[in-house]
This record gives C-alpha cells, sequence and structure tokens, in this order.
C-alpha cells in the first residue's frame, strides 16, 4: 500500500503513544465508563488493529450512541473522532467529516471538556485535515494540519502528558515535510529523537523510536534510521516484548535494503520470521513475503521458487482486514514475478549482474488459476470490508495480471474499475499506477485515448509531489521503475508521430520538465526544489544575448529534441534514430578519452559523432536565428560529458557558442551578475586529508588559484585548510553577503545523495545539508548566492547519472547559478581559468556563460602553453543553472 495509508498511521500516532484506548478512558475526568462502554471501544480498537475498519466504525459509533443515551458527551466525543479515523481509512472523507464535526461541536458545549481528550479529537482533525483535506485546500490542508497538531502539543503539555506531546511533535514533523519545510522538519524529529533516548525503556519509547525512524529513512537518512531502529530492537529485547522485536526486525530488514544489503536484508527478514513463529503468524507472513520479493528482486530464483511454495494463501488462515487482504495481493503479485522472471513495472528487477550465479529457470511455475484465485479473493473480500482502497488495489493489480497474460480488454476492464475507485476516495497515490496502466493498455488500440491517460498519470504525480518523496520504504516504492517511466512513456508518444503537433510538442517539453524536477526530488528524498519559478521562455526572448533552449531525451530506440527559439511561439523539433545502448556506449567511452590529459585519435570522432547526434539537424535554424547561447536541458546521463568539446568537424561548440545547462523552468527570479558588486568567498583545501574514513590528495594549485583569485576582485574573503572548518563557512557566509563562494576542494557528484559532497577542512558537507552550511532557509532564499563556483570536484566513475548530484547540489545551495568541474585538473591551468573567469566577469561585463565561453577559449586559443588546448584542460568546466 501507498502513502495514504502511511500518512493517516502518522495522524494515529499521538493517539497511540498516548497510552491507547483502552486505559485513556478510566484517566480521563470523568468517572470510570460503563463495562459496556469500555468493551465496546475496546472492540473498535481491536477490530481497527486488524485492519477491519468498517467493522471499528460501527462499533465505535454504538459506543458513541451509547454514551449519548448516558449524557456522557466527553467520551461520545472521543468515539466520535475515533469513527472519524476508521472513516479516514475507508476514504469515506465526507462522512469523517461529519463525525469529527460533532464530536468538535460535543466538546465545544462542556464547561471544562478532558484536556487528553480534547487533545485525542484534535489530533483526529488533523489527520483529516492532512490527507483528506488536499482535495479541497491543496497544500493549505497541510498548514491547517500544521496549526492543529500546535494545539493538539500545547493540550497534551497542559495535561502533562509527554508522551502525547511526543506524538503530536512527530505529527507536525509529518505536516512540515508536506509543505516542504525539511529543515524545520530535521530540527523538530532531532529533539524528539532526544527526548526519546532519554526517557526509560518502555514499549511506548519503542513505539516512537521506530516511527521515527520510518521518517528518517523516508528522507533517506539511512544510517540515523538504522541507529534508532537499532535502540528500538535493545529495548524491545530488554522488555521481552516479542510482537515489536518482530515489527523492529522486519523495520531493519528494510533499511538494509534500501542500503542495497541484500544478504543483510534477507537476514533480518529471517529473524523477524522466526521471532514471529507461531505467535504471530501474519507478522511473520509479511516477513516471508519481503524475503520472497528481495529474492526476485535480486534474481535469486531457486530460493524464491522454494520459498514461494511454502507460502500459505493468507485469506486462507487468518481473519479478514487490510492487511490480510494486501498479503493475498502481494503473494499473487510475487507468484507472478516467478512466472516472468523479467522486469515489468509489476515486477521491478535489479539489473543483473555478470558475477551473479545463473539459475536456470523453473519448470513448474505457479499456475495462472492459483494467481487469478489469490487475486479474485482479494478483490471479494475487500468488497465485503467496503474497503475500497484495498479493493483498488486488488482489482488494479488484478488488471496488470491480465496485461502480462495479454488479454487487454480483460485487464482494461478491471484497470478501469480499480482507477474509479481509487478517483472516488481522492487516492493520488494510487490513481497515477492505475492511469499508467491504462494508457499502456490504451497504447495497443487507442494513442489519443493513451496519451490522455498518461497525461493524467503524470498530473497525479505531481499533485503527490511532496507525498511521494515520503513514502513508507515497507512498500518498496522505485522511482526508477515506478515514476520515471511514466514521463518518458508519455514523452515517447507524444513525439512517436513524424511530424508531432505544437500541442504534443509543448506537453512533450513540459513533461521533460517535470521529470527533471521529479529526478531532483527523488535525489534528496523531499520536494523542495521548487523556489520561485520563473517561465524559462520569458528570459529567453528578453534575454540581450540571443538565447535558444535545447531540450533531450534518450528513448530506447531514438532521441528526441526539442527547440524553443527567442520570440518564436512554435518549437522545432528533430529526431536521431539511435538506440539508446549505442548512446550510452559511446558516451561512455568519449567521457573516458576526455579525462585522460594526453591527445587522443579516437576523441575527435566520439566528440562528432555526439555532435551529429544532437546538433546537426538544429545547425540551420540556430545560424538563421544568430543565436549566441545555448542552454541545454537534457537527460542527465547526457550531462556526464561537457556539450563544450562537441566538434561540428571545424571547431568545439564553444567556439560557436556560450554553454549552459538548466534543470529545467525551475529558475530563481533573477537578474544578471553585471548588475550585482562581486564580493567573493574564496575558499580550499590544499593539503592531503583523511576525513570520514576516506583519504584525499593534496591539491598543490589551491593555494595560488585562491590567491589569484582575490587579486582579480577588489572584495573578498580567504578560507584556506585549517582555517576551512564547518563553522567558519557557516559564520562566513552568514556575516558577509557574498555574491560569490569560490570552493577549490575535493568534490564528488553521484546519483546517490550520500556520495555526493565537497570537502572541507574537518568533514564532508554532502549535498542535502548545502542549504544548512550555507545559511539558505526553507523554500526560498532571500539572499540567494549569485554564483557557486566548485573548481576540484569530479563525477564518479560509472556513473550514468552523475551529474544528477551537480544539479543536486546546484539547487540545495540556493545558487543561481553553479560552476563545477566534471572531473579533476591538478593543475595551475585550474587556477589560469579562475583568473581569466573572474577577469572577463569584473571587467567586460557578460554574462556568466559568456564569462565561461571566454575563460575556456583563452586556454584553447591565447594561453601561452600549448598543452592547455587539450579539452583535458579546459573541457571539464559546466554552468548550471542561470546563465545570465
Amino acid at each position: 500500500m501507498k502513502l495514504l495509508i502511511r500518512s493517516i498511521a502518522i495522524a494515529l500516532l499521538a493517539l497511540l503513544l498516548s497510552l491507547g484506548i483502552h486505559t485513556l478512558i478510566p484517566l480521563s475526568a470523568k468517572p470510570v465508563a460503563a463495562e459496556r462502554e469500555l468493551t465496546l471501544m475496546q472492540a473498535g480498537n481491536q477490530h481497527y488493529d486488524a485492519g477491519q475498519f468498517l467493522e471499528a466504525a460501527q462499533v465505535w459509533q454504538q459506543a458513541a450512541h451509547t454514551y449519548e443515551q448516558a449524557g456522557d458527551r466527553t467520551h461520545q466525543a472521543l468515539a466520535l473522532s475515533f469513527v472519524s479515523l476508521a472513516k479516514q481509512q475507508l476514504g469515506q472523507w465526507q462522512q469523517a467529516q461529519a463525525a469529527i464535526d460533532t464530536s468538535l461541536s460535543l466538546l465545544t458545549n462542556i464547561d471544562k471538556p478532558s484536556t487528553r481528550i480534547h487533545a485525542q479529537v484534535l489530533n483526529a482533525l488533523a489527520g483529516l485535515q492532512l490527507v483528506g483535506g488536499k482535495a479541497k485546500l491543496g497544500q493549505d490542508s497541510a498548514q491547517a494540519a500544521l496549526k492543529t497538531w500546535q494545539q493538539v502539543e500545547t493540550l497534551y503539555r497542559q495535561a502533562g502528558d509527554s508522551v502525547g506531546t511526543i506524538g503530536s511533535q512527530v505529527n507536525q514533523a509529518q505536516a512540515l515535510q508536506t509543505l516542504g519545510l525539511y529543515r524545520q522538519a530535521r530540527k523538530l524529529l532531532v529533539q524528539i529523537r532526544q527526548t526519546l533516548e532519554q526517557s526509560p525503556d518502555s514499549r511506548l519509547k519503542m513505539t516512537g523510536l521506530r516511527t521515527l525512524s520510518d521518517l528518517f529513512q523516508q528522507t533517506g537518512e539511512l544510517q540515523d534510521s538504522q541507529k534508532i531502529l537499532t535502540q528500538a530492537l535493545a529495548v524491545a529485547e530488554k522488555l521481552g516484548l516479542h510482537q515489536e522485536k518482530s515489527i523492529t526486525l522486519l523495520s531493519l530488514g528494510n533499511t538494509a535494503r534500501a542500503q542495497k544489503q541484500t544478504e543483510k536484508a534477507l537476514e533480518l527478514y529471517q529473524q523477524a520470521e522466526t521471532v514471529a513463529a507461531n505467535r504471530f503468524p501474519l507478522l511473520g507472513m509479511q516477513a516471508q513475503l519481503n524475503r520472497l520479493s528481495l529474492l526476485i528482486e535480486t534474481h535469486q530464483w531457486e530460493q524464491a521458487r522454494y520459498l514461494g511454495s511454502q507460502i500459505r494463501e493468507p485469506l486462507a488462515i487468518f481473519p479478514p482486514g487490510r492487511s490480510t487482504v494486501n498479503a493475498q495481493v502481494n503473494l499473487a503479485k510475487n507468484l507472478i514475478c516467478l512466472q516472468l522472471q523479467r522486469s515489468t513495472p509489476m515486477c521491478p528487477l535489479l539489473p543483473y549482474r555478470k558475477n551473479q550465479p545463473s539459475q536456470t529457470k523453473t519448470v513448474n511455475e505457479p499456475s495462472n488459476s492459483v494467481i487469478i484465485a489469490l487475486l479474485n479473493a482479494a478483490v471479494q473480500q475487500a468488497e465485503n470490508l467496503q474497503d475500497s482502497r484495498t479493493q483498488s488495489y486488488a482489482l488494479g493489480n488484478l488488471g496488470q495480471f491480465y496485461e502480462q497474460q495479454g488479454e487487454w480488454q480483460k485487464a482494461k476492464a478491471y484497470t478501469i474499475k480499480a482507477l474509479s475507485l481509487s478517483q472516488q476516495i481522492q487516492a493520488g497515490d494510487i490513481n497515477y499506477q492505475w492511469q499508467w496502466q491504462l494508457g499502456r493498455l490504451l497504447k495497443q488500440e487507442d494513442i489519443p485515448g493513451a496519451i490522455a491517460a498518461y497525461s493524467q498519470a503524470v498530473k497525479s504525480l505531481q499533485s503527490i509531489r511532496s507525498d511521494l518523496v515520503t513514502l513508507n520504504p515497507d512498500i518498496q516504492f522505485g522511482f526508477r521503475e515506478e515514476v520515471e517511466p511514466v514521463y518518458r512513456e508519455l514523452v515517447n508518444l507524444l513525439l512517436q508521430a513524424q511530424t508531432p503537433s505544437q500541442e504534443n510538442l509543448k506537453q512533450a517539453r513540459e513533461a521533460i520538465e517535470a521529470l527533471q524536477l521529479a529526478e531532483l526530488d527523488n535525489f534528496f528524498r523531499d520536494a523542495c526544489a521548487q523556489a520561485k519559478p520563473e517561465q524559462l521562455d520569458k528570459i529567453v526572448d528578453s534575454a540581450a544575448p540571443p538565447t535558444a533552449v535545447f531540450y533531450g531525451i534518450v528513448l530506447p530506440d531514438r532521441m528526441e529534441f526539442i527547440l524553443k527559439l527567442p520570440k518564436q511561439s512554435n518549437l522545432l523539433h528533430y529526431r536521431t534514430q539511435v538506440s539508446q545502448e549505442e548512446v550510452e556506449s559511446t558516451l561512455k567511452q568519449l567521457q573516458q578519452k576526455l579525462t585522460q590529459p594526453k591527445p587522443s585519435k579516437e576523441l575527435p570522432q566520439l566528440s562528432q559523432q555526439v555532435y551529429n547526434w544532437l546538433l546537426r539537424q538544429a545547425e540551420p535554424d540556430l545560424a538563421k536565428n544568430s543565436i549566441n547561447t545555448l542552454v541545454f536541458v537534457l537527460d542527465f546521463s547526457l550531462q556526464n560529458i561537457p556539450l563544450a568539446v562537441l566538434d561540428d568537424g571545424k571547431q568545439y561548440l564553444v567556439q560557436k557558442y556560450a554553454l549552459a545547462i538548466s534543470p529545467g523552468l525551475q529558475l530563481i527570479e533573477s537578474q544578471p551578475l553585471t548588475q550585482i558588486q562581486l564580493n567573493v568567498l574564496t575558499a580550499g583545501v590544499s593539503e592531503r586529508r583523511t576525513v570520514a574514513g576516506r583519504t584525499f590528495d593534496s591539491l598543490n594549485q589551491v593555494p595560488l588559484e585562491l590567491e589569484r583569485i582575490q587579486a582579480e576582485v577588489t572584495r573578498s574573503q580567504k578560507l584556506l585548510n585549517s582555517t576551512l572548518s564547518a563553522d567558519n563557512l557557516r559564520k562566513a557566509v552568514e556575516s558577509v553577503p557574498f555574491s560569490v563562494i569560490h570552493l577549490a576542494t575535493h568534490g564528488n557528484f553521484s546519483s546517490n545523495p550520500d556520495e555526493t559532497f565537497v570537502l572541507l577542512w574537518d568533514r564532508l558537507l554532502e549535498a542535502k545539508n548545502f542549504d544548512r552550511l550555507l545559511g539558505i532557509g526553507d523554500r526560498i532564499n532571500t539572499r540567494a548566492i549569485e554564483l557557486l563556483a566548485l573548481s576540484a570536484c569530479e563525477t564518479a566513475t560509472g556513473d550514468k547519472r552523475a551529474t544528477l548530484g551537480l544539479a543536486g547540489i546546484a539547487v540545495r545551495a540556493g545558487a543561481r547559478s553553479t560552476l563545477a568541474t566534471l572531473w579533476q585538473v591538478k593543475d595551475e591551468s585550474t587556477a589560469a581559468f579562475a583568473i581569466q573567469f573572474y577577469k572577463v566577469l569584473k571587467n567586460e561585463k557578460l554574462t556568466k556563460a559568456q564569462a565561461l565561453r571566454q575563460a575556456q577559449l583563452y586556454l584553447i586559443e591565447k594561453h601561452p602553453n600549448t598543452n592547455y588546448r587539450l579539452p583535458y584542460y579546459w573541457a571539464p568546466f559546466v554552468l548550471v543553472g542561470n546563465w545570465l
């Protein structure tokens, strides 16, 4: 199950941490409730825990009626708030709202309502605001939920309920993440962690730690998540809590899985299963299912086949409920993947590694009749539970099964039913899956219909953007397999005609832009890459040097390009028929040749080949419009090579145009640097250092580089070696509004955020922490750095998307532009380049892209050291972001 279930579960946390339903009622200001009412509340709780939300709502409704007859309005209000929680789980938002409205009305008419019960009721309201209010209020729903949870915290503090206080703080952190206020959310989570760690060992402490670890895992802080879970496991073992121990081992397995530690994850799942044993059979089955899916994902077919044959049908042995139905569907999905043994939207597998032991295909795969029976039973049971979300999940997977079988009409019928149910309950996180699935099915017969379905899927993804990056890792959600293909397949459809319409070209461009933003969201596990966007067209049309924007995407069988020319509303389109495999192979060879400081016969050929693919067809249009600057919005795989080095057979691209890379339309509103005083913070590490277990060689050219830059600018400050500590850098940035920060130190760009960093004297500054250290606030920085220069960085070897890390740093730092190197050049040429770059910026009042071009041309054409004409020395510098 996907995010919305997770969000409501978080909304329940303050309730669960506040000593639970069983003991809450006797501890209230009212006399102890009658045995019947208390029994009903407990029975509702048991139904809720079993995923039987309809029964829970009915029983709690009975309890509310009984309290009403007894004149106990306080507990009537509490029972109705629980009814609201159950209705939220069922996606029955209007009924959930009606129950909470009645609950609040009852409390309003009580002279001195119980503070703790008032807090519980408001907690249920906040959960409804966060999840159910999105369709009506949009982003304001999270703001409303945040304010309500702040009230809840105040009430719990008044009641002296420290556990309820922590629960409300966790919920506030969730709302802050939804609002994109990630720094505030993390600060609050660190505070909660300290409070929990200092509290006595108890079941509630363990539950709080485990929930906290989930939130850290959602934001990609896997090591912190693992540490917190280890603490929770120690508490569970100390107190002899076997169920909690099994749950925690399961979470540790999921964390190891997210860290690509396959063997460790499998071992932890096995331990969770052993601890659960006969005591908690549903937990044991969940551990088995997680282990089975990981075995399949990593191509361990023999072990997967054996385990799959041992797992019994969940609905045959467990009471009906959401967890049981989901287990039934997940078992069916795993059996389907055992049949297919290949990667599909239903069965995303990791790339097969050559050193993996080969395994023969099974000859006795699970039969179709078994799989169909499992899914049909799940659909029927979900319908009996009146659980629309679970029913949609089961129907959609039944549609996926028939899609794999090539039975398009059956697949389409089940998919439409699933989509209808998910739309009724506003479940955007599964809406997009069934819209995508419908699009794939319609491609067989109705291209316009398929485009419409894909377009709706993209809209659904954008509507849940802040949710998408905080998905519960337990669902094994994969961006590469389950999000990225939606955008790429839409572009493929839009541009498949020989001459795509202007409408299709514009929509394809929007999809490419949206994919770039989604990539960055996934990279950081947050959705903060959204500073005030300014339409790129407006900047392009008004730019003084004539500028064109060139979009490119690599599809399996071709490359597609869209060109936006200044002051022209119509977009131009070009296509190159070449396989993705050949493109990636050629780019890899070109990258290898570029990073060698010696002449190469193959380099010109490779460079011309890539130029022909990308730009040969556009040459006449660029020349006719006297284009001065080219801005590229490209697949990250195309950004691993510097575009400046592309060769038309006569000259390099940089000898014709000023160049820049843009992550899309999400640009901070900017003005040219020529209108801002050049005030530079120069900083670097030249000495050999060992930090965080890594050793970095000395960079002997750095002192000279910083010294010469300072000589070129009128205002500057220098931090070199031991003075470039994290604290000193933070203080320097906070004390002076530098327009430029120049860091000459080791750095690494990778598609893995944990491997994307810049070396300081005392620590590695990771990409996700750039905003914290550079003093940049949430969402929008009022004192944005105009230019961040990173002059000794390199891209991770063998990483096709390494420049995603560069784009990530550019966005995270809040800089309007980032100048960086794609490989290290340990030579005085870097200092020569930097001096020329700042000299041009200071004296000639050119744009940053033009200044970059002039500095590179200086090394190619004018520097006395003729070795610097080799691309190795001048080509690694690239400009990302605003080029003005």
